[in-house]
């Protein structure tokens, strides 16, 4: 399967998990009105004598079917029913704030660039690498400080995750094994495991609920002491005897439902998690080509005396979401959620001969990461032909090889280390993207100075006026890339900042009364990826032909092909789409129309996406040339559509 069919598959079974949920509330409704029922029969819980005498003449069978038809038993159900969807719906809202609400609660810390060195500055030069290899914004890191190895992938979209890591993964594990371990946490990424793992912890816990109210009823009455008290005290009887007995046994059979839902729920978790965990593994080893890697690092969790194990309270709702196996199980045939460990090692490394490794401390050294000087611009073979790229470039939507994190590495460190280290930092960052759009016309660029002088922050103008000079001397394909670096400490702004930094870019942009492609790139990339945003599929293409006329218009301006009329067409063509229209033949277009028809296209259904993409390349391709500015527009389109596009290592 590619990313999109990896994406539609997570939904379907997301789809799965709410009828098996709406089935186990139906089953938690039954079991519930049987037992009230049954505790009114035998316990003679009737409010008058009338009913008293009925139910002594009826059978249990009997006086059940005659419950069942009372208004108590639909208030039973109706209240159930409620008590787990609100469950359900406040976990999920809690969760809702993206990863970082599940690396906080596991008593993650961000971490920085800044102060950072040694093993946590590889980490996160690793990240980024395959962040920028992959076409991601850049998930910011979180540590926890636990002695195990392990790590995982939280968010509900890839604009929103996260990589939580332990401080025994960071200090145990090399680069290669780290660049193991991150790849397969990408792979959650792009593979929709993310949202489908965070629907599976609120729809879990809105079971688990039912449990809590009976744990709840008990502490209430006293339930734990109750029998005891009966013990020394004979006296103790009668009505109010009675009706505590009731509510005891009421929340010890609440509990009982409670937790035997959530058990069987966490089976349907763990056969789930288990199936994912395999495809995760195996696109790590595509994505790095080094089965080491990734081998090396499970065999290190095999042979250390921690292993994966992490020591939290809220450890076993996440359980489903780390690399190895984050929790004890008592049934773990049934419950685990990771394939035992040396299946999946002998998975990545079929020539394995069964044998652990028992780690050490990585040696810390001066320098922060060595690792980039193997590393070599891509050879002409990777060069591809025009044919490669239209059939290639989709294809390696949420699949990036070894070729792209080559290519990022290099891209990455040709970019000048005060510029990388701006990147980094919230003022700089802003900085940086401020110089990106300061024009080269002399008047207009002062008039944009002077209004970041009155608007801007000072300590971030007075960075901005100390990188200009660096910046343009950029090439242009090193520009996507420090946008791409600067998201995360851009998300660390509070909103009033946003709100500046936003509304200067506006400024920027419209300072000589034009927009340029570039600018509504920078503009789309930065909302994009700051503003989490992902619509609900609803649309078909042909339902959209005017909106996808007026993207090929534009891409065939952008590239200024000699002939744009066949550039357009054979798009077209490649959709099957009537009634299309080349609408743009100069420069003279709305962004604001464009944006609305991108926002439209964002909301395609899901399998319609590729097919979108690949006539997009078909016309980027018409004339044998991809420029830098074709490529700008080809991914920061995609990126709207919540498909992340490796770099095309074949600009001209």
């Amino acid at each position: 399967m590619n990313f999109f069919q990896h994406q539609d598959s997570a939904r379907q079974k997301t789809t799965l998990l709410v009828l098996l949920l709406v089935l186990a509330v139906l089953t938690l409704v039954a079991i519930t009105i049987t037992v009230i029922g049954v505790f009114i029969y035998y316990l003679g819980l009737h409010t008058t004598s009338i009913e008293i005498v009925a139910a002594q003449q009826m059978s249990m069978t009997e006086h059940l079917l005659t419950f069942l038809q009372t208004k108590n038993a639909l208030i039973i159900a109706i209240s159930v029913s409620s008590v787990v969807a609100m469950g359900t719906l406040f976990k999920y809202s809690q969760l809702s704030g993206g990863g970082k609400k599940v690396a906080e609660s596991l008593g993650g810390q961000l971490l920085h660039y800044d102060g950072s060195e040694g093993q946590s500055r590889i980490l996160l030069n690793v990240v980024e690498e395959m962040a920028i290899a992959s076409g991601n914004p850049t998930p910011p890191v979180y540590v926890l400080e636990e002695s195990s190895i392990n790590a995982f992938a939280a968010g509900l979209s890839r604009r929103d995750a996260v990589i939580g890591i332990t401080r025994g993964c960071i200090d145990l594990l090399n680069r290669q094994e780290l660049q193991g371990v991150i790849a397969h946490e990408f792979s959650h990424i792009h593979n929709g495991d993310m949202r489908l793992n965070t629907r599976l912890v609120a729809l879990l816990h809105g079971i688990l609920v039912i449990g809590l109210i009976g744990a709840f009823i008990l502490q209430g009455t006293g339930g734990y002491h109750y029998g005891r008290r009966r013990r020394y005290n004979s006296s103790y009887h009668g009505p109010r005897s009675k009706n505590a007995s009731a509510q005891i046994s009421l929340g010890f059979a609440l509990v009982a439902i409670g937790y035997g839902g959530t058990f069987f729920g966490n089976m349907i978790k763990a056969a789930v998690s288990r199936q994912r965990e395999f495809l995760a593994d195996a696109s790590a080893v595509q994505y790095t080509r080094n089965p080491e890697g990734i081998g090396n690092a499970l065999k290190k969790i095999g042979g250390y005396d921690t292993g994966s194990l992490l020591d939290n309270a809220n450890a076993a709702q996440f359980s489903h979401m780390y690399f190895g196996q984050g929790i004890k199980t008592a049934f773990s045939a049934l419950m685990a959620t990771h394939p035992p460990l040396h299946t999946r090692i002998k998975r990545v490394i079929p020539s394995w001969n069964g044998g652990y490794i028992h780690p050490q401390p990585i040696e810390h050294t001066a320098q922060t990461d060595q690792q980039t000087s193997s590393f070599a611009q891509p050879s002409a073979t990777h060069q591809a032909s025009m044919s490669a790229f239209t059939m290639g470039v989709v294809d390696s939507i949420g699949e990036p090889d070894s070729n792209h994190l080559r290519y990022a590495q290099t891209l990455i460190h040709s970019i000048p280390q005060n510029l990388r280290d701006a990147a980094h930092q919230p003022f700089s960052a802003r900085a940086l993207i401020y110089c990106l759009l300061l024009d080269k016309k002399k008047d207009v660029r002062n008039e944009q100075v002077r209004h970041l002088k009155d608007q801007a922050h000072p300590a971030t103008f007075k960075v901005m006026k100390k990188l200009a000079h660096y910046v343009f001397q950029l090439e242009r394909k090193q520009h996507v890339a420090l946008i791409e670096m600067a998201i995360p400490a851009l998300k660390l702004l509070s909103q009033p900042q946003y709100t500046v930094f936003k509304n200067n870019l506006v400024a920027l942009i419209k300072s000589d009364s034009h927009v340029s492609l570039f600018e509504w790139c920078v503009f789309r990339i930065i909302r994009n990826n700051t503003e989490a945003y992902t619509p609900e599929p609803r649309y078909s293409l042909q339902q959209l032909t005017n909106e996808v006329s007026l993207i090929f218009s534009l891409v065939v301006h952008a590239g200024k092909s000699v002939s744009p009329g066949g550039a357009f067409q054979k798009g077209i063509e490649h959709l099957g789409l009537k009634n299309a229209k080349f609408t743009l033949n100069s420069g003279n277009y709305s962004f604001k129309e464009i944006d609305t028809a991108i926002e439209k296209l964002a909301a395609l259904k899901l399998l319609q996406k590729p097919r979108l993409l690949k006539a997009l390349a078909e016309v980027i391709a018409a004339d044998g040339v991809v420029t830098p500015v074709e490529g700008e527009l080809y991914r920061a389109i995609a990126d709207s559509l919540d498909c992340p596009v490796p770099p095309l290592l074949n600009e001209s």
